[in-house]
């Protein structure tokens, strides 16, 4: 185990070196390509554009489980200076995508050595998802066929996550992380001279109305017994400091915990901004579009993830009914398709570790990722037991 330690995080590192972006994950998923093909497995490559799916089969089962890992990067500066730091300027591994795949390499390599008779009995499929970080990667696999190219029962996922001890292990049945939702709100008037706001249609003060507005949704259209957060996060127009702007933009940022407050915080928007600038005279639309899905864990395959992960760490390292993380997940759109599970794995508490998803000096904790291999190998030995055990 020793070695493949060594060889999870040269794998690792070597990709946390050479980050790229969604879509673009060209040398990265040649790497996983050629190792998972140096295992033994089947690989198949560009599903769903740079995507790769690998499967590995024992014994004569009929049941299929999905594992899933992450390949892409962040458009940001890597701050840190250690010798593996990305050489790619303003593309970073901020989120530990490189840690999730190569957890997932070194399960593929440990299960495709156990052998025919050893290990488990039936079908693993090893999925390499590209272009999580703008909720585009699992849609596109989605449609390029993935779940009818590869049967199976039940997908995994699992992430790192800096603030939980390393090596611990968080997840909940249900809602573990939000939807996120981002809209463009246009609002067109009349502009003109600043000291004359008689003679104009002023979107500015009707986009203070609007902006207003906004936060009623939550406060007075959805329920206490659910949850939504309505954010605006930026305002542009075309004025200047003695001019009326004829046109203002407004772009934010929605989150919920299930689809129909989804869709409830999209109609809202709709009327608010409708009603508001019909008031006023002026003319208002909305580009509201869903990014990320709610990630939504089912029961029977988040009590087996959980008695996995005492199985690894021990019970008093798994918080099974943890809090609902307020981040977004592109897994969720294989959630949609097929009952899973989606886990976090504690990153740890202390400096590059414990810094902060996305954060320039953020760099996954290597110890941790043994813990990940072992969960996976047991994950599979439990739910894809041998005859007899």
């Amino acid at each position: 185990m020793t070695e493949l330690k060594d060889e999870m995080r040269d794998w690792r590192r070597d990709i946390h070196k050479h980050p790229e972006l969604g879509f673009r994950e060209e040398r990265t998923a040649a790497k996983v390509a050629n190792l998972l093909e140096e295992f033994g497995l089947e690989v198949h490559r560009e599903i769903g554009t740079t995507g790769v799916v690998a499967t590995l089969k024992r014994g004569s089962g009929n049941r299929a489980i999905g594992l899933r890992a992450d390949m892409d990067a962040l458009p940001i500066q890597e701050a840190n200076d250690f010798p593996h730091r990305s050489v790619n300027d303003g593309v970073f591994h901020g989120c530990g995508h490189d840690g999730h795949t190569a957890m997932l390499l070194g399960a593929a390599k440990r299960l495709a050595a156990a052998g025919d008779g050893e290990g488990f009995d039936g079908t693993v499929y090893f999925i390499f998802q590209p272009s999580e970080e703008d909720g585009r990667g699992a849609l596109s696999m989605i449609e390029d066929g993935l779940f009818e190219r590869f049967p199976m029962e039940a997908v995994y996922g699992l992430h790192n996550m800096p603030g939980i001890p390393a090596g611990h292990f968080a997840l909940r049945k249900g809602p573990i992380m939000t939807s996120e939702d981002i809209f463009v709100i246009t609002i067109a008037g009349r502009g003109g001279h600043a000291s004359m706001p008689n003679r104009v249609v002023d979107p500015v003060v009707v986009a203070a109305q609007v902006i207003q507005g906004l936060q009623t949704i939550v406060s007075r259209s959805i329920g206490p017994q659910d949850w939504g957060v309505v954010s605006v996060t930026e305002m542009t127009t075309d004025g200047a400091r003695n001019v009326i702007p004829s046109n203002v933009t407004i772009k934010g940022d929605c989150r919920a915990l299930k689809a129909e407050t989804q869709a409830l915080i999209e109609q809202r928007m709709r009327e608010i901004v409708s009603g508001i600038c019909a008031a006023h005279g002026a003319e208002g639309s909305v580009d509201y579009r869903q990014d990320f899905v709610v990630t939504y864990n089912t029961d029977a395959e988040t009590e087996a993830a959980a008695e996995t992960a005492r199985q690894v760490a021990g019970a008093p390292a798994v918080d099974a009914d943890c809090p609902t993380c307020g981040g977004s997940e592109d897994f969720a759109r294989m959630l949609r398709k097929k009952p899973g599970c989606y886990v976090l794995l504690g990153n740890g508490l202390e400096g590059h570790c414990g810094s902060s998803l996305h954060n320039p000096h953020y760099d996954l904790n290597d110890e941790i990722l043994t813990v990940g291999c072992d969960y996976w190998v047991t994950l599979v030995k439990n739910q894809l037991p041998l005859k007899g055990s």
